[in-house]
């Protein structure tokens, strides 16, 4: 069986198509070109106009007609409600007309699905950080548990407010890695609260801070604080979870920098550290095709009208049937 995913929870539409043995026969992304940030509604606006370039694109990757596949998936929350409803509307209509059966995933379970995919994990405990997203994730008891999360903005937001605020490109993630290792370390304010992070302070504080100290060193200062307050928290989960891999995925995850952390930590604790590759760091559609199969091999359906999007859809409401 094979299964069309598709992402849109921002910025970035993704269609990707995956068989049940895993096997990537088609992985197309399209990104909304960024000067100031997303706009929910231009980004919407950006996924309708090409979604039909981007299926036709890969289901001639993956040399299938839509018929073939026999699964639609798609990304139910959470996310940006317009381009949600992009996403759920396409495969909605996909479903009607060749008859498929169609099921709505979670983005963020999917990026752990998709991360053990491609990396082999087995039960890892995964550190999934993005510009909506910030969670230290690891299954048990039948869920995917959330062990350490944000409780205001993501990491990646952070990142990103803080180089439009200090005029620096967008999104900000790559420019500050680039900067950051020009720099030297100052103290900024390092907030953990228990298993929680919180970055608006550290945002406020990195923006006043450009005053009166070089950018560069900013960016390294922002870099660090926000990465060991990350680090901390998986480290205190792993010493929870006894987990012996630990897994990096989301788009802040890219970052050189943030994976030299977690793998000094992962070095001390013996335990394997687990990266995708690059590419399939960030949202995409195959991970959203994968975790469709695993749901659907698991028995697990939906009907029609169980397909409406959910902006603010947990991790840890999903009974996860296929493990």
């Amino acid at each position: 069986m094979y299964c069309l995913g598709i992402e849109g929870t921002a910025e970035k539409l993704g269609i990707g198509i995956v068989s049940s043995e895993g096997a990537v026969l088609a992985n197309v992304t399209e990104y909304q070109p960024l000067t100031r940030g997303i706009h929910p509604r231009e980004a919407a606006q950006h996924h309708a106009e090409k979604m039909r370039s981007c299926i036709k694109a890969a289901t001639k990757e993956a040399g299938m007609g839509l018929r073939e596949t026999g699964l639609v998936a798609f990304s139910q929350g959470p996310g940006l409600g317009p381009c949600l409803r992009v996403a759920a509307v396409s495969a909605r209509t996909i479903a009607l007309r060749y008859g498929l059966p169609i099921i709505g995933v979670n983005h963020c379970i999917a990026h752990v699905e998709g991360g053990r995919l491609f990396t082999k994990g087995e039960d890892p405990l995964t550190l999934y950080v993005s510009g909506g997203n910030t969670q230290v994730i690891a299954y048990a008891d039948g869920r995917y548990r959330v062990f350490g999360e944000t409780l205001d903005i993501a990491v990646g937001n952070c990142l990103d407010q803080f180089a439009r605020g200090a005029d620096l490109k967008v999104p900000g993630g790559p420019i500050v890695e680039q900067l950051a290792a020009q720099g030297d370390y100052f103290p900024l304010p390092y907030v953990v609260k228990g298993m929680d992070l919180s970055f608006s302070g550290l945002l406020t504080a990195a923006l006043e801070a450009t005053k009166g100290h070089r950018i560069e060193d900013v960016c390294r200062s922002l870099q660090e604080t926000a990465f060991s307050m990350l680090v901390e928290v998986t480290e205190r989960a792993l010493a929870q979870t006894r987990k012996k891999e630990v897994m990096l995925v989301g788009g802040v995850g890219v970052n050189r920098r943030l994976q030299e952390m977690l793998a000094s930590m992962a070095d001390e604790h013996g335990v394997r550290l687990l990266l995708p590759p690059r590419e399939v760091m960030g949202d995409n559609g195959v991970m959203i095709a994968w975790l469709g199969l695993l749901m659907h091999n698991a028995g697990m359906r939906q009907r029609l009208e169980e397909t409406a999007v959910r902006q603010r859809y947990r991790t840890d409401e999903v009974e996860v049937l296929w493990r």
